[in-house]
Order: structure tokens, then C-alpha cells, then sequence
């Protein structure tokens, strides 16, 4: 997958020079917990959990958005009972966390995380708030474009895989360092949802569709791949 994935040491993105490894990796003994779990159904994972537009007794402040697609395996299988897993900044760019001192307002109404589970075809679906764009300070005048942070599980807690979904038309692209740090422009094309106007629910909600590869030449891009990231 050379030319697919960034190098673990990106000095456009300045944290990398901290956090990238040095040393030759340490590989660690996989105890019965970490190959047998999670253990997740319906009692575990449930449908209020897939809405972030209301919480703590209100709605949320915001443009409503559906975020949906399909996990798929390299062969265009479906693959169920996925862990999808999400997190994101609320409509005004601010994360519920106390790291976050970016002075955008919080919202009471908005926690900011969701999870669901795939069903037999491999879909999942949430109901959240589109996401303010929000300044960092890795460079001059740097802006995060829109984003939602995904994390999917498979059979074990080994097998975890983190990456984050962008917009379309999205004016930040070209100063981003994360975005643009995947090398190759159809890998970095990939990780944008498409407007679906078809599954937008009128007077509710507008919707995005964003299918997720795990492998093969058409794979998402997945940050801590164990292919090209510790």
C-alpha cells in the first residue's frame, strides 16, 4: 500500500515529529480479553445511541444531518455486527473536553458521541449535527475542515480501526496537513461523503452517505493501520 498511506513522521503535521515511533515495535502477548472481545448486541448497543440530536432534555443547535453507508470488506461483502463508533466537534467547532479551549460555545444539548452496530448488509446510520470547522495551531491561520471522527471494531479489541470522514466541497482541504498528508489523491477522495439527496428526510434532515472499505485497493484510509502505522 506504499503511496496510499502518509509517513508516520509528517512535518507539515508539527505533532508527528512527538508522537511518531523511533524505535523498532514491541510486540505484546494478546491476553483472552483482547481476542475474545467485545461482546455487543442489543442490550449493549441501542438505537438512542445513534441519535446525538438530543440529549440532556433538548435538541440540539445545529444543521441535522444523516450520516450513513455500508461497512464493507475488501470483496464488496457486507460486514455485520460492526462496532461503529463516532465523535465530533458540535456545530460551532467545539469538542465536549476539557483539552478543547478553542472559546466556541457548547452546546448543553450535544454530547458529541454516537455508536451503532451494523445490521446483516453492513449499513449503519446516524443522526447527528454537521460539525463546525474550528483553528488549531499546528500552523499560521490553520483550520480543521468538517470532520467526524469514526472508530470500527471487529472480532477483538485488537482489531480497531480509527479515520475520519470529511464533506464535500469543503474550502479547508487545501491547508489541512491530515487531509492532505495521504499521498494519494483518490485515497484522500475517498475519505468524503457524497451529498445523498435521495435518504434526506424532508423538513428534517439533509444526508450524507460514506461507505467504509476495509481492505483492498479501493480501502479507506484508516489512521494506526497496522500496514503503514504503529
Amino acid at each position: 500500500m506504499t503511496g496510499l498511506h502518509p509517513p508516520l513522521d509528517h512535518p507539515a503535521y508539527e505533532s508527528t515529529a512527538l508522537r511518531h515511533p523511533r524505535e523498532e515495535l514491541v510486540l505484546l502477548p494478546q491476553n483472552l480479553t483482547e481476542v475474545t472481545g467485545p461482546l455487543l448486541g442489543d442490550t449493549r448497543v441501542t438505537t438512542p445511541q445513534a441519535d446525538l440530536t438530543w440529549a440532556n432534555g433538548g435538541w440540539a443547535q445545529g444543521q441535522r444531518i444523516i450520516v450513513h453507508g455500508r461497512v464493507l470488506d475488501g470483496d464488496g461483502r457486507p460486514v455485520p455486527d460492526t462496532l461503529v463508533e463516532v465523535w465530533q466537534a458540535n456545530a460551532a467547532g467545539k469538542y465536549r473536553h476539557e483539552v478543547d479551549t478553542f472559546p466556541g460555545p457548547l452546546d448543553p444539548h450535544f454530547t458529541g458521541i454516537g455508536r451503532a452496530l451494523t445490521d446483516s448488509l453492513g449499513r449503519y446510520s446516524f443522526v447527528t449535527i454537521k460539525p463546525g470547522a474550528y483553528p488549531w495551531v499546528n500552523h499560521f491561520n490553520a483550520w480543521r475542515p468538517a470532520h467526524i471522527h469514526f472508530s470500527l471494531f471487529g472480532r477483538a479489541f485488537t482489531q480497531r480501526l480509527i479515520t475520519q470522514m470529511y464533506f464535500p466541497g469543503d474550502p479547508l482541504f487545501f491547508q489541512d496537513p491530515i487531509f492532505t498528508s495521504v499521498p494519494d489523491e483518490d485515497a484522500r477522495q475517498r475519505l468524503i461523503s457524497r451529498f445523498d439527496y435521495e435518504q434526506t428526510v424532508p423538513d428534517w434532515a439533509l444526508a450524507f452517505r460514506w461507505d467504509i472499505v476495509l481492505r483492498g485497493h479501493r480501502a479507506t484510509y484508516f489512521e494506526l493501520d497496522d500496514r503503514d502505522e504503529p
